[in-house]
């Protein structure tokens, strides 16, 4: 097969080099095709003369490109304002299953034909994730989207959007078009022919989209007319093209007919003379890869390589019944390894490469030739009965979330019962191993661990306040909060997180989860997890980080000290320092770490409604803003107070809690 695989692509360039049917050139300023089968799956060029070169096909997680090899002037020299432009194209989108559609394709304006660094999926074959939004890209796309990206907040499954640099839209439509004034919806993904009007008037700064189906006129109403001068986003000379992306769920893309034109109208595509889209895409593939086979090698090689193919197949249908696809992997849908990418990356899972084991598996060390980097592989254990249910909530909740203090997951594998993530290595393991370390020449420094403390601080900020949707983690502890190379740390495990109602913040459960110590104690008596409950483990945490010692401890043989109540008691003895951790001597200013036991206290509080919110203990963190006037009043609150102090959400520390606390010290209670 190695070597029947160049073979093969040469004879696919072949034929279609003469993809194109009639084409019309108009000079440097534009042109006009009609493609016979113009497929977005590879890597392409689309000559002046109309050949169609350099392709190979696109698989799952594959993206195409297909550019004119000529660029042309956008903007003027001398004003640096972009001319006007129109283009005019008729594609296809054909779903793999009809059930599902996945992400789309988009017409962009880039300054390379070869758009370097792109991804598939999402980015659309435009962007990764390191690039997306970089003011640099230089890109103008309008996009077809057949999915719902909740991270990247979509409007729907079916939408038309303006991208200028970013796969984030600034402006988007539900796709559709104008019939006698009335809209009509119009689905993209419906494996029919869609005729799109892209006009740019340099002098109004409007841009112009229109649709409409095959084959009705240019409706007289643009779907979408956005405001927008593109002029600082183009350079002086830009390619055009178009990109597309698979993910999970493969789909087709088909442009059959294009024209383009600078300062003036597109011309008309002859619609009389654009080849149907293919019926059965599987079916047209074959065809064309025996074709191409039997031409160049004859009988003998085709009966050869049809039988290669056939071991091929085979094996890889019983790959597929091994890792079968699941609808929620649709849904959400981040990168899918192979069973084999992982093993061959562990060494077969050699306990050599083992990193650590916890309540759900096992972490191994793992490198992945295609990412050309390290990464740490989580075999979850296929015998537990929460197994699949915390992968399914893994999977759901940090594959969508994006923030430099939060664990990257870069993708997944399921095989049978086993279940492993991937993620970013961190080569300094978890916390724990250095709070608990008794290697003095491997303790941290205060001013590591309060940076430490902070960065979870806003991880958790971003969870609870400013991601769309609340997230509720339920398992803040030094084992899970992990550290990279320099340091600097990520919050991890989210096999127990859950969603919150984004009015109250409960979690969508009832089930009493956590680490004994992180637990608040409405958690232990309701199993009513959130936003509060969260913060209480973070001061749990601050503490832990502090006194380098575990939450619960036992002390001789009976007695259990529980760290929240020890740093408390400390705190009314006024021999808060005695509970500072030793090995950190004198490194430490006294002011910083009274604030950060005061906050750890106050987070940990037994009344939730006294609880801050995490932006609020960001805040305080920084010196933003000051703790409560009455520090000592409000930890003395009973938890008798907790229905007068309501929501947590609902308290301001502004000095308006001090007022509360007199308050409720006066009225007898």
């Amino acid at each position: 097969m190695i070597l029947i695989q160049p073979l093969l692509l040469l004879l696919l360039l072949l034929l279609l080099a003469g993809a194109a049917g009639s084409t019309v050139s108009t000079d440097d300023g534009g042109f006009s095709f009609i493609f016979h089968d113009s497929q977005l799956d590879g890597v392409r060029e689309i000559q002046p003369d109309g050949r169609v070169v350099n392709t190979n096909d696109a698989d799952m997680f594959g993206f195409g490109h297909t550019f004119y090899s000529r660029p042309f002037r956008f903007k003027n020299s001398n004003t640096t304002d972009a001319f006007s432009f129109s283009t005019s194209f008729v594609f296809g989108i054909i779903p793999e299953n009809p059930q599902f559609t996945f992400h789309g394709m988009a017409f962009a304006i880039a300054p390379s034909k070869e758009v370097i660094q792109a991804s598939s999926s999402q980015h659309l074959g435009l962007f990764n994730r390191t690039n997306d939004g970089d003011a640099s890209n230089h890109i103008v796309a309008v996009e077809f989207d057949t999915f719902k990206s909740l991270e990247l907040s979509d409007m729907d499954s079916n939408h038309v959007g303006l991208d200028i640099n970013s796969i984030v839209s600034v402006s988007a439509a539900t796709a559709g078009y104008y019939e006698n004034g009335v809209f009509q919806n119009l689905t993209l993904a419906s494996s029919r022919e869609i005729r799109v009007w892209i006009d740019y008037d340099g002098v109004e700064k409007t841009l112009n989209v229109t649709l409409a189906p095959l084959p009705l006129k240019k409706p007289q109403k643009p779907l979408e007319s956005w405001r927008k001068d593109l002029s600082p986003f183009l350079l002086e000379e830009m390619y055009v093209g178009f990109t597309s992306a698979t993910g999970i769920v493969i789909q087709t893309y088909y442009v059959v007919g294009w024209s383009f034109q600078m300062n003036g109208n597109a011309q008309e595509i002859d619609i009389s003379k654009i080849p149907p889209l293919p019926s059965d895409i599987k079916s047209t593939k074959k065809k064309k890869t025996g074709l191409a086979i039997g031409l160049y090698l004859g009988g003998l090689l085709v009966l050869s390589s049809i039988s290669i193919s056939a071991i091929i197949l085979f094996q890889r249908s019983k790959i597929k019944a091994a890792e079968a696809l699941e609808s929620w992997e649709i849904q959400y849908g981040p990168h899918r390894f192979s069973y084999e990418e992982l093993s061959a990356a562990t060494k077969g899972f050699k306990e050599t490469e083992l990193l650590g084991k916890g309540g759900f598996g096992q972490v191994y060390k793992g490198t992945l030739p295609e990412l050309g980097a390290q990464v740490a592989v989580k075999k979850i254990w296929h015998k537990s009965g929460q197994g699949m249910k915390e992968f399914v909530a893994e999977i759901a909740t940090i594959g969508r979330l994006r923030h430099p203090n939060l664990v990257r997951l870069l993708g997944y594998c399921r095989r049978k019962t086993e279940l492993f993530l991937v993620y970013d290595y961190m080569p300094n393991n978890s916390l724990d191993k250095f709070i608990f370390n008794s290697n003095p020449e491997s303790t941290l420094s205060w001013k590591q661990r309060i940076k430490i403390i902070i960065d979870v601080a806003e991880a958790l900020t971003y969870l609870h306040e400013e991601w769309y949707e609340v997230i509720i983690h339920r398992d803040i502890k030094a084992s899970n909060v992990l550290l990279d190379a320099e340091l600097n740390a990520k919050l991890g495990d989210f096999g127990l997180a859950r969603f919150g109602n984004n009015h109250k913040n409960y979690a969508k459960t009832t089930r009493l989860a956590g680490t004994l110590g992180y637990i608040a104690p409405e958690l232990a008596r309701k199993g009513k997890a959130t936003t509060a409950t969260d913060v209480f483990a973070f001061g749990a945490f601050c503490l832990e980080v502090v006194c380098g010692r575990r939450p619960v401890e036992l002390e001789g043989s009976e007695e259990t000290v529980i760290l929240v109540d020890y740093v408390l008691d400390c705190w009314f003895k006024k021999q808060v320092f005695e509970v500072v951790d030793p090995k950190l001597r004198d490194d430490f200013g006294n002011e910083e770490i009274e604030l950060v036991l005061k906050v750890g206290l106050l987070c940990s509080h037994g009344v939730s409604g006294v609880r801050p919110r995490m932006s609020q203990v960001l805040k305080f963190l920084k010196g933003m803003e000051s703790l409560p006037e009455d520090y000592d009043g409000v930890l003395k609150i009973r938890d008798d107070y907790s229905g007068q102090l309501g929501n947590v959400s609902q308290i301001q520390y502004t000095g308006s809690l001090a007022l509360i606390t007199d308050s409720l010290m006066t009225s007898g209670r």
